[in-house]
């Protein structure tokens, strides 16, 4: 017999699983115990290197951070690539909505996003 404690969507279960006697593999697993409150994270620091601005920089699918090609402080064109975000084994740039100066980047290499989440912000 294992004991597991598995989180899911904040509750906290723990779970028995029985081993079986000819292959060893689990057959029966006991039904999980009442939730238990989820421990707090602590809140996490904010990633902006400076003040938000008012043009945010989302992105356009879900993925990881692949590379941070702007700068805060870093003046960026329409069109201009300010973050790469890696799907589906693709690189996919997300660029500048329109002219400005890059305000915040709020993600760090080896994030993962989903899609709409702001990446940057510009002014």
């Amino acid at each position: 017999m294992k004991n597991y404690t598995i989180t899911v969507n904040g509750n906290v279960y723990d779970v028995v699983v029985e081993e079986g006697a000819s292959t060893g593999a689990p057959v029966a697993a006991k039904a999980p115990a009442a939730p238990k409150a989820a421990p707090k994270a602590p809140a996490a620091a904010p990633k902006a290197s400076g003040a938000a601005g008012s043009i945010k920089v989302e992105a356009g699918a879900a993925g990881k951070i692949f590379k941070v090609e702007a700068s805060v402080g870093q003046a960026v064109k329409k069109g201009d690539a300010v973050i790469i975000l890696e799907a589906m084994k693709m690189e996919i740039p997300v660029v500048a909505p329109e002219d400005g100066t890059v305000a915040s980047i709020d993600v760090a290499v080896g994030d993962t996003v989903e899609a709409g989440a702001v990446l940057a912000t510009l002014n």
